[in-house]
């Protein structure tokens, strides 16, 4: 007990000294990781569906050359930027791209670099989750929309998308959590983030465990925060568990519209319930009244 009281008074005396220093940390921290996460889904948006444009045998074989030439260059864009580490990707960009230049090619600005390592490292993983979540939309779904007389785009904004955007959003949050600690490695070209202001504590006051922890509470905290704002989101995407049913079908009930309780399924009444609720659609039928 007499080291876990000697731990909190030296993260007590280190937050007093470096309290400002450490958030300016945490807000950078954030900054570079919300920046990147959302550039990163739009990358990996536009990736994956580019992905899942089907080619028709009635298509344009110039079409069917670029589209395939296309879908092979944002292959291996993946792959290369899945497999490869984030801090090795900040190497090749900041001092690889000078390089290669002979320094007609420079970066002045630490932001800008990692904000187009953190983006393109998210883009990377996101257009393979994008991809996945247009695929798990039910393709009777597309069948249908293009029945009617829908353009693929059309399909994919006002049917597909939707559905596929709240199918990943769990991966979104992760991949926004993991941009939160993996920022960390940007220290590497200059980047002052919360764990490259925790270097610098450590090489003035030689305090490495107290000031780790400190680290440890504040990802901690910006993570499990980043977690509960992500479910209040998926939650509000949800919608509410009561929705209504609009009857505009001649085949359906010309009642107009019923509600629909998912508490109180009619699956889950008993017979009696069953035949007072069939008796009532009845004489709303004849009627013409709503029926609830």
């Amino acid at each position: 007990m007499g080291q876990f009281a000697k731990l909190g008074s030296d993260m007590v005396s280190l937050w007093s000294k470096y309290g400002g220093t450490y958030m300016g940390g945490i807000y950078r921290t954030l900054v570079l990781a919300t920046i990147g996460t959302v550039i990163g889904c739009l990358i990996g948006f536009v990736c994956g569906i580019v992905q899942t444009i089907p080619v028709y045998k009635n298509d344009s074989p110039v079409k069917k050359v670029i589209l395939k030439v296309v879908q092979i260059i944002l292959r291996i864009y993946v792959e290369v930027f899945r497999g490869t580490p984030m801090i090795l990707q900040a190497v090749f960009i900041y001092y690889g791209l000078p390089y290669f230049s002979n320094n007609t090619i420079q970066f002045d600005g630490k932001w800008l670099v990692s904000i187009i390592v953190v983006s393109i490292n998210t883009g990377a993983y996101m257009t393979e989750s994008m991809r996945g979540g247009i695929i798990s939309v039910d393709t009777g779904q597309t069948e249908g929309a293009m029945a009617i007389g829908m353009t693929h785009f059309q399909t994919m904004t006002s049917v597909v998308l939707p559905q596929a955007i709240r199918n990943i959003m769990p991966q979104i949050g992760n991949n926004f959590i993991i941009n939160v600690k993996d920022t960390s490695v940007m220290f590497i070209i200059g980047f002052t983030d919360f764990f490259a202001v925790h270097k610098s504590v450590v090489g003035a006051t030689f305090t490495y465990f107290p000031s780790a922890a400190i680290e440890m509470i504040g990802y901690l905290t910006m993570t499990l925060l980043a977690s509960w704002l992500l479910r209040l989101l998926e939650k509000k995407m949800d919608g509410k568990s009561d929705y209504e049913l609009v009857a505009v079908d001649q085949l359906t009930l010309p009642a107009g519209v019923y509600h629909v309780d998912s508490q109180k399924a009619e699956k889950d009444l008993n017979p009696d319930e069953r035949a007072a609720l069939l008796k009532e659609r009845e004489k709303a039928a004849e009627g013409g009244k709503e029926v609830r």
